[in-house]
């Protein structure tokens, strides 16, 4: 029996050796090489990062609800702190740094808002790359009520049309457009400005097309349509001028002052006009030569 146990320890160490000589042995240059690149990993992702700190200074995005507005100016930038491996750090550009603090559940009213690493976040950081500070720590944010209103547009010029000339009307379509915005701006607001349009040579009627609405005094409204075709009448410089024209069959007379181009009235006579009296009746009919009807503004009539 002591020979048996003796045979079989035998057996088993020699089996432990092949195991160890397999494994330290044979091909011992190439499991030394995997052992160095995998200590060289090993060493490259843990050992040998540096942990860095980087301030920047980023802007502060608001995200609001679809019918909030913040009608104060809380900062526009803020100073951050992130902390993390230093290689990684530096992959970093400013520039693509925003920081964001939701809004969106937040009733209108004044609020006092707190800026702190798990109250805002900031999207696309590196792994390994964390928020670590963030200054102010504080902000007041105004947030109000957005509807819509419908409002005037008004037509603004620049230049002058040449000297014997006049812009008679302006019509702008559309006349009206909608604005959304805080509801204490909208309030007070009863028209929207174009950009300037320029008379300057202009003689003759023309149509001012894609004439964008001006920016307005609240950048948190904005017009809901950004442009307006204008149409403008331009024609000679009108004056008045007067006639005394006889009553047909009546011994009273009818003075007429008109309106109109300045060479309208150029070789216009009092035969040229009629005026009658009905049955009855003190007001005058008055009919005006071709070379006039349509194109002169009968301003008064008056008996005399």
């Amino acid at each position: 029996m002591a020979s048996e146990s003796s045979e079989k320890g035998s057996v088993n160490a020699a089996f432990a050796t092949q195991i160890l000589r397999k494994i330290f042995l044979e091909d011992w240059l190439t499991k030394l090489l995997a052992l160095a690149i995998t200590v060289a990993l090993w060493v490259g992702v843990t050992g040998l990062s540096e942990v860095g700190s980087d301030r920047y200074k980023v802007p502060l995005v608001l995200r609001l609800a679809d019918n909030a507005e913040a009608t104060n100016q809380p900062v526009d930038q803020v100073e951050i702190r992130i902390t993390g491996d230093k290689r990684r750090l530096e992959q970093i550009r400013e520039s693509d740094l925003r920081v964001f603090i939701d809004l969106t559940a937040v009733p209108v009213g004044n609020h006092t808002l707190t800026l702190a690493p798990d109250t805002v976040s900031l999207p696309d950081l590196p792994n390994g790359i964390r928020l670590e500070d963030i200054y102010p720590k504080k902000i007041v944010v105004r947030l109000e009520a957005t509807e819509e209103k419908e409002v005037s547009v008004r037509l603004e010029t620049q230049g002058s049309v040449p000297p014997g000339m006049e812009v008679y009307s302006e019509s702008i379509t559309p006349a009206k457009i909608r604005v959304r915005g805080p509801a204490s701006y909208l309030r007070s607001l009863t028209s929207v400005p174009t950009e300037k349009v320029d008379l300057a040579d202009k003689n003759a009627d023309f149509t001012a097309r894609q004439v964008r609405i001006a920016a307005l005094s609240n950048d948190n409204a904005t017009p809901l349509e950004s442009f307006v075709d204008v149409n403008f009448r331009i024609g000679e410089t009108r004056v008045e001028r007067s006639f005394t024209i006889p009553i047909e069959d009546s011994k009273r007379r009818a003075q007429i002052t008109l309106f109109g181009g300045r060479s309208l009235f150029d070789g216009a006579a009092v035969k040229d006009f009629t005026v009658t009296l009905a049955d009855g009746s003190d007001e005058p009919q008055v009919s005006l030569p071709s070379t006039l009807d349509g194109l002169v503004e009968i301003r008064r009539v008056r008996l005399l």
